[in-house]
């Protein structure tokens, strides 16, 4: 009798975490289409409320708000509710959320809805970062990056989708609110999945974030660098071919989409390049493609250059944040939850604070300009390289 209850707790070991598995996959991949959704109608919101690069950059600044303050309170929801329920919520809720961006008719209602827009944002990063950790340590080996894998495939395919749409014509509003029912199906259908636990600190008494400290302050700026390419590139890529080099909405969302394809296929092949390589060489090497591919194309301003430029962004940036995190678990003397925390929480605010800061810069240097910041912070990010290093024997 116990062998054979033995042996059916390790068929269930390995189906529960094989079903969780897909599951925060799936929501992932719904992070990343609901925000390439969003993305992909920024030019036609901004050219419906008269906004200028610099009033936009304002404008998206709310986004980061409803982050900042939905962040920690979802790390104390976590702690002390099912991680499931309040996972589930917080997707179902950010695809609800992504029609009152085209419905609203003035700058204050578009404000207000990005904030709530990114609290539900913020509120999904933590909550299926968290199951994404528990799956993880269920299995026994790193397959984080997979998982950020399937949030450039959903950036990837909704950012085409999207493009598609606007070439023939199709309003922002019941686009969104399609892709958002669409979106909020598969939530609920994954939802019968997840797992119930949460992260697991070391104390009780340990926060669930922190800011980065001490040895932590080296990847945070990276994970700060790294993320706030990210987000300058899903806010800026469409609106620099669309409104700086001209070119049709089609072809404008089609920056975006390159850059998810990219990053995608970096994600994806990461954690093997990385234990060739090793996690310095695949930092410096990220940053110099990413610095120079969008040098070279900010120079060269032809449609098809910035293209290519937005794609050796999305290559370089690609396995930053997955090796920053590894590398934040595990320094001595300090728990993985706070080190993780920590660096998470530099580097979403730079992924949040960005697009707004790219866009005040524009107003005094033009976009072209202010995307050059992307090209010195790729170059921060290939000086800092050491600071991922984790083991004396690992190349440098």
């Amino acid at each position: 009798m116990s062998i054979t209850q033995n042996l059916l707790d390790e068929q269930i070991q390995k189906e529960v975490p094989s079903a969780a598995r897909l599951a925060v996959a799936a929501l992932f991949f719904v992070q990343g289409a609901v925000f390439a959704n969003w993305v992909a109608r920024i030019p036609t919101v901004q050219e419906k409320l008269e906004l200028s690069n610099g009033e936009l950059g304002g404008v998206l600044l709310g986004m980061a708000i409803g982050a900042v303050v939905s962040m920690p309170a979802t790390g104390w929801l976590l702690a002390r509710f099912d991680s499931r329920v309040v996972t589930t919520i917080a997707v179902l809720g950010y695809c609800m959320v992504l029609p009152l961006l085209a419905l609203a008719p003035n700058v204050p209602l578009l404000q207000m809805s990005l904030v709530l827009f990114g609290a539900f944002n913020g509120a999904t990063d933590v909550s299926i970062n968290a199951q994404g950790i528990d799956v993880e340590q269920r299995y026994g080996r790193q397959i984080m990056s997979s998982f950020h894998g399937m949030f450039s495939v959903g950036g990837m395919i909704c950012a085409a989708g999207s493009g598609v749409l606007a070439s023939l014509g199709v309003y922002p509003v019941p686009h969104l609110l399609g892709a958002g029912i669409l979106l909020g199906i598969v939530v609920i259908l994954a939802s019968n999945w997840l797992l119930s636990a949460g992260i697991e600190t070391d104390s009780d008494e340990e926060p669930m974030f922190a800011l980065p400290t001490g040895a932590l302050i080296g990847l945070g700026v990276v994970a700060f660098c790294g993320l706030l390419g990210e987000g300058a590139m899903a806010d800026w890529s469409a609106i620099y071919l669309q409104g700086t080099l001209h070119t049709g909405p089609g072809l404008a969302a089609a920056g975006y989409a390159v850059f998810s394809v990219t990053m995608a296929v970096g994600r994806f092949l990461g954690d093997w390049l990385t234990q060739r390589l090793g996690s310095v060489w695949m930092i410096r090497l990220g940053g110099i493609v990413a610095g120079t591919g969008l040098g070279l194309s900010l120079v060269i301003t032809q449609p098809v250059t910035a293209i290519i430029g937005f794609a050796c962004v999305g290559i370089g940036l690609a396995s930053i944040v997955p090796i920053v995190l590894s590398a934040a678990g595990l320094l001595p003397g300090i728990a993985p939850g706070i080190a993780l925390s920590a660096v998470t929480t530099a580097g979403y605010f730079g992924f949040l604070c960005g697009p707004p800061l790219i866009g005040f810069a524009a107003d005094l240097v033009t976009l072209r300009g202010a995307l050059g910041i992307i090209v010195i912070l790729s170059a921060t990010i290939a000086v800092l390289a050491k600071t991922v290093r984790v083991a004396p024997a690992e190349n440098s």
